[in-house]
């Protein structure tokens, strides 16, 4: 009897045990809730950095960076604090293939972070064909380019985070393919139905990348009620602003003022950047307002904004002075700091350089926007970032990342240029 009553003693206290067991741990938990952050938890989250991202090498895109170079790419990123990268266009294997890198890392190491605002590009009719762009009709080739898009987010739902639709479609400088909001408001607005109908995950957010003026945020000319509509359609604004651009087009704000005649180069050169990211500010806050105008109140993220760090045209010694890789570096820090402390989230244009922009010549600013060479170099925003040893054991193309110059701060400085106190918009 006495044995039996142990028995009876021991059973419940054995089915406790096992109870206890099976219970999943903190841990666990957390690592199950980090696997289900959403956009709206992603976006404006100083802790979930955002870059924009193009892994192109060569000269061409016919040249396809490789899952392994994509994932090279991916843990130098990460190594810096990026945890969401934007994408362009689903016409060609980069993104597709970028999801499968990502994918990868994940599996490899499932505490790996890294989140996809995926681009699907819009063209007019005609765009890139040779013949006149018709700008009040569509290509015939978006459908497919949102199909695509939808079907990389169903595949990769803990990856793709966001969907933006077009980039800089509306604005009519992009006079080769621009098209009119309503293009844009009818891919939004199936978007937004898949999400309804279940087909996407609600927790998708929908938006399009454009420049600030596209918003409403400038030229009054662009606000329309298609425009409207689709700020009332999208999950969040995407919006654009470049000072470096506007050093040339638009000069008055980087001409160095009167009062600042006397002053040293050093200071003249501090204070420009102080004005380009007032002028980003002034840009965000009139694209900010409009929204609030219209009776919404949305999110207002930046998906495009950064300095090229060498010139040979509009920014360059003949032109604005503008472009250098001090003040690229100025610049970014200031756009980080104002954009962690605001919570808006900033797609920083780009993490590595990219030769295929403007092929032909070497030394054209779009080819010299990264944080990062081609060589894997380090420029001097990220010095710091190499300081710190967080590139310790990682490569890109077989090569560690070290810093430009040598990390000679002096002989980086020569190669500054003084912003000027008279500047006429030249036409090349």
């Amino acid at each position: 009897m006495r044995t039996n009553l142990k028995k009876l003693l021991i059973l419940p206290i054995l089915i406790f045990m096992i109870g206890c067991q099976n219970k999943p741990k903190k841990e666990e938990k957390h690592v199950i809730k980090e696997k289900h952050i959403t956009a709206a938890e992603i976006l404006g989250n100083p802790d979930y950095l955002a870059i924009s991202y193009g892994g192109y090498r060569q000269i061409s895109r016919d040249s396809q960076p490789t899952i392994p170079q994509l994932k090279e790419d991916m843990k130098i990123l990460s190594a810096m604090g990026i945890k969401i990268l934007r994408t362009y266009n689903v016409q060609l294997q980069h993104a597709p293939n970028l999801l499968k890198a990502i994918s990868a890392l994940k599996k490899e190491d499932p505490s790996f972070e890294m989140y996809v605002m995926l681009g699907a590009w819009i063209d007019c009719q005609n765009a890139w064909t040779g013949l006149e762009p018709n700008h009040e009709v569509e290509s015939e080739q978006n459908a497919g380019e949102i199909d695509r898009a939808v079907a990389l987010a169903k595949a990769y739902p803990d990856i793709v985070k966001v969907i933006a639709v077009g980039n800089e479609a509306m604005v009519r400088w992009a006079t080769s393919y621009f098209v009119r909001p309503n293009v844009i408001l009818k891919w939004v607005n199936h978007l937004q139905d898949l999400k309804k109908s279940g087909e996407l995950s609600k927790d998708l957010w929908i938006t399009s990348s454009d420049d600030f003026s596209s918003w409403g945020g400038g030229d009054l000319s662009y606000r329309t009620p298609e425009l409207e509509n689709l700020i009332k359609a999208v999950d969040y604004i995407s919006m654009h602003s470049y000072p470096m651009h506007n050093s040339h087009y638009n000069p008055a704000f980087w001409i160095v003022p009167e009062n600042e005649y006397e002053w040293s180069d050093s200071e003249k050169i501090e204070s420009a950047m102080l004005r380009s990211k007032e002028f980003v500010k002034k840009q965000y806050d009139s694209v900010s307002n409009y929204m609030k105008s219209l009776g919404v109140n949305k999110p207002v993220h930046i998906g495009e904004t950064g300095w090229a760090t060498v010139s040979n045209g509009h920014y360059g010694s003949n032109g604005s002075k503008a472009a250098d890789e001090y003040k690229s570096g100025q610049y970014y820090k200031l756009m980080r700091e104002w954009t962690n402390k605001e919570k808006i989230s900033c797609f920083y244009f780009e993490a590595f350089d990219e030769q295929w922009k403007d092929a032909a010549n070497q030394l054209g600013s779009e080819n010299h926007f990264g944080l990062i060479t081609l060589k894997g170099e380090a420029k001097y925003a990220i010095w710091d970032l190499v300081d710190k040893g967080v590139f310790n054991g990682l490569t890109r193309d077989g090569k560690p990342i070290t810093k430009t110059y040598s990390g000679d701060k002096d002989a980086l400085m020569k190669d500054v240029l003084v912003p000027p106190a008279h500047y006429g918009v030249v036409h090349h």
